[in-house]
């Protein structure tokens, strides 16, 4: 049983495989649908012209009777829902039930504006004709009826591909989230274990730095630089172990003040290493940001400065209301 609560990257990486996959899948159906659609459709209207095939046979019989017999008056064969009408051989309207214009001469069958037409040679010339052009409104309910089934379709599809989706990137992610939480556990008890043995070292390096001024000096620092670095090691695993479920609390922060403390919790390393420190900090900067984010940011940036500087190298830090300068 997966548990519901996922981790930030979990959901990233799942949201990106799921719409590359839907994506995918979807466009991949979404052509096969088009296709039989269209082949469908093409379907629907054939059959719709054979009615017109057989409907020109029939005229044309009744066209021959009218012709051997030439009653009087003549009655132009007429059968709903099928319009239709005689051309002589130089395709001049003879007679019929209706008068289209721009017909397409040199097709059998063609649409027009929602019509399908069938062009019929008569042989022999019943009454003077030598085609017959016959017309039926394009029935659109069987078209109409493919569209909803293939609508529907589609939407069953998109149901169960997104929920075998889920199923899949749940499976995607799992081992992710298995290494993550094996990381979690790991920093948890090593964070866990380091917090007592630093604090202790610390607060003796700082009792042994109050009794003994002189003597041990250079040693006394050298403690402190390291402790100094395991304590900063270990606020960053413990920032990294609640940083998936830490809820972040923007406040107004005094960025100018917040420098001057943690340049004063490096003040050690910069000593050892003999760095000329040159600062060109405005007072009261303040920004909108989460306070452990600020000190994650600038310690990071402190001690990367700091560590792969020269010995003896310059460090100059510039900070102002639009802009922050560390320069080694």
């Amino acid at each position: 049983m997966w548990d519901t609560v996922m981790l930030s990257s979990e959901k990233r990486s799942l949201f990106r495989f799921l719409t590359i996959y839907l994506s995918s899948t979807l466009l991949l159906f979404l052509l096969a649908t088009v296709i039989l659609y269209n082949y469908q459709k093409h379907n629907i209207l054939d059959t719709q012209m054979d009615r017109l095939h057989i409907e020109a046979q029939r005229s044309v019989q009744e066209l021959r009777v009218l012709h051997s017999t030439f009653n009087s008056p003549l009655v132009y064969p007429s059968h709903q829902p099928f319009q239709s009408a005689i051309y002589d051989i130089k395709k001049e309207y003879i007679f019929g039930l209706f008068k289209p214009k721009n017909i397409l001469w040199e097709r059998e069958f063609y649409t027009q504006d929602s019509k399908l037409f069938y062009i019929y040679p008569v042989k022999p010339y019943y009454l003077g004709a030598s085609y017959l052009l016959v017309s039926k409104t394009i029935d659109q309910q069987p078209i109409i009826n493919l569209q909803k089934l293939l609508a529907l379709f589609l939407l069953i599809a998109f149901i169960f591909f997104t929920i075998l989706g889920l199923f899949l990137g749940k499976l995607f992610v799992a081992p992710m989230k298995e290494s993550i939480e094996g990381m979690n556990r790991f920093i948890q008890d090593t964070t866990h274990e380091l917090n007592t043995p630093i604090s202790t070292i610390l607060t003796n390096i700082e009792l042994l730095d109050t009794i003994y001024t002189c003597e041990g000096k250079n040693e006394m620092k050298r403690i402190e630089i390291a402790s100094k670095t395991l304590n900063r090691i270990y606020e960053d695993l413990t920032y990294l172990k609640l940083n998936h479920n830490y809820h972040r609390d923007i406040v107004s922060l005094d960025i100018t003040q917040l420098f001057y403390e943690r340049i004063d919790f490096f003040h050690t390393m910069i000593e050892a290493k003999s760095l000329k420190l040159e600062s060109d900090i405005e007072s009261k900067v303040i920004l909108n940001i989460d306070q452990n984010d600020a000190i994650r940011l600038i310690d990071n940036i402190l001690s990367n400065a700091i560590k792969y500087n020269k010995k003896g190298g310059d460090l100059k830090i510039t900070l102002g209301l639009d802009i922050f300068e560390v320069y080694n």
